[in-house]
């Protein structure tokens, strides 16, 4: 993999990038996060910055950590309404592949809990629920609206294995990791809320993406935060 080689080529380099990485971001007082978790956001942190090698090389170290192959997928499969399939495909090959090597069964056991006939209701019911009232009827006003409502929520956020909140975390972390989507990341920073993730735990969130993402996109994830408090 190519830690190994860059340990080899660019030791001095991989000597502080590791040390921030995987030590002193994982460990700062006041930002420490369950690895579970912390492994989930770093995933779709890297979906949404599209950082493929590296993604292969932390999804092995996530499920070495309890990260389950399901929880893996799931995260895949909600990221195509945030990245779009052009962007999206290459990572669920990759963590096809990586449970192939592991010798991990496909297709998983299944999680889908809405059918053709009742994802918009569904979906725009749990937008209520994230959002509040004001989304109650949204899906009324324009067929990408309906869209958003039957497929984003009704067809991936309706699913078993991630509660609603992790479901909230990891839209959270591909939108943190792309730019020119901070209206998007204010508004589910605000829901996060909705559901419990808490600045605090948001900030946590964004610290543990930062080593990832870099410094610009962290830095204004972190003023969207802000702004949804407000």
């Amino acid at each position: 993999m190519y830690t190994e080689a860059f340990r080899k080529t660019d030791p001095e380099f991989m000597e502080r990038f590791e040390h921030f990485a995987f030590d002193e971001a994982v460990n700062e007082e006041g930002q420490q996060m369950e690895p579970v978790t912390r492994y989930m956001a770093i995933l779709a942190a890297l979906i949404g910055c599209q950082g493929l090698d590296a993604y292969k090389e932390i999804l092995p170290k996530a499920l070495d950590a309890g990260l389950s192959p399901v929880a893996v997928k799931e995260i895949v499969y909600q990221s195509v309404d945030y990245v779009g399939m052009g962007r999206m495909w290459q990572f669920l090959k990759a963590a096809n592949d990586i449970f192939s090597e592991r010798g991990i069964k496909l297709p998983l056991e299944g999680q889908a809990t809405t059918s053709f006939d009742d994802r918009l209701e569904k979906g725009a019911q749990l937008q209520v629920d994230i959002f509040g009232e004001a989304m109650k009827d949204a899906w009324k006003t324009g067929h990408v609206n309906r869209w958003l409502a039957a497929n984003c929520f009704g067809d991936y956020y309706t699913r078993t294995c991630l509660t609603l909140a992790q479901r909230e975390m990891i839209t959270f972390c591909f939108l943190l990791a792309q730019d020119g989507c901070e209206p998007q990341l204010t508004g589910h920073a605000k829901g996060n809320m909705n559901l419990g993730n808490d600045k605090e735990f948001l900030i946590k969130v964004v610290s543990q993406c930062l080593p990832y993402v870099g410094y610009p996109r962290s830095l204004n994830a972190l003023t969207c935060i802000q702004n949804a408090t407000e």
